[in-house]
């Protein structure tokens, strides 16, 4: 049966949610809470220490914590259009990611950022198709996209993955560029310079779950080695 609305504890109608959403909610509860209650009671409680910090792309299909088989306090995530990091800037204005960045190194002192990229990465791909007016894919997506200029010059003039395909080898360089920028922040500098915190850089493939990580050696992209994937039988 589907709900057409929801009851509050006083019993006044709750409709403020999407009814599929609030019936997920009851499922949580009742099997991902239930499981790890003690550990959302100690989160609660002493807060929060994860020592990884995600930058990921807002991409529906991407979820770090699922990639990653992490739980509720193990990754600190920051999700925007195409995983890019800006540089650091020393300005008035909004710098939500930024600000994310400076409390993930300064406030929870993680040990490792990675930088997350994935295939068929909507926001690189509007960046390959207006390169000359970003501005045409939106008032604010255009100025976001524009942080890619730096990695498609890096591209043309050195290009580093010269056999893949233009979306892929794009999606790379936003990668490594956000991995540059990360090094622009003062206080991320400071933060490996003196404990030895760690940057990162990844890609995932959607579809095939490919995982690959950047080589600081050679600066490509390696398939991270894994067992074969057990092949699940379709019920009846």
């Amino acid at each position: 049966m589907v709900r057409t609305c929801w009851r509050t504890q006083s019993g006044d109608l709750q409709l403020s949610l999407p009814t599929h959403l609030l019936d997920g909610y009851d499922r949580y509860l009742n099997k991902g809470f239930v499981r790890n209650r003690e550990t959302h009671e100690r989160l609660a409680l002493y807060g929060q220490t994860p020592e990884v910090m995600v930058v990921s792309c807002c991409d529906s299909r991407v979820t770090p914590e699922g990639i990653f088989n992490m739980g509720p306090g193990e990754l600190f995530v920051v999700r925007n259009v195409a995983n890019l990091v800006p540089p650091y800037e020393d300005t008035e204005g909004q710098h939500g990611t930024s600000a994310a960045i400076e409390f993930g190194v300064k406030g929870l002192n993680v040990k490792h950022i990675v930088v997350l990229g994935h295939g068929q990465c909507g926001g690189i791909k509007a960046f390959r198709e207006h390169a000359n007016a970003p501005m045409e894919t939106g008032q604010f997506i255009g100025r976001w996209i524009k942080l890619l200029e730096p990695a498609a010059i890096a591209m043309a003039c050195m290009p580093v993955d010269k056999a893949d395909d233009p979306q892929l080898a794009m999606e790379y360089a936003g990668i490594r560029q956000s991995l540059k920028n990360l090094m622009t922040f003062p206080f991320v500098e400071e933060a490996m310079r003196d404990r030895g915190m760690q940057l990162h850089g990844a890609w995932f493939d959607i579809g095939s779950a490919e995982l690959r990580v950047l080589n600081d050696r050679t600066e490509r992209f390696e398939e991270v080695a894994h067992p074969p994937i057990k092949a699940v039988a379709n019920s009846v």
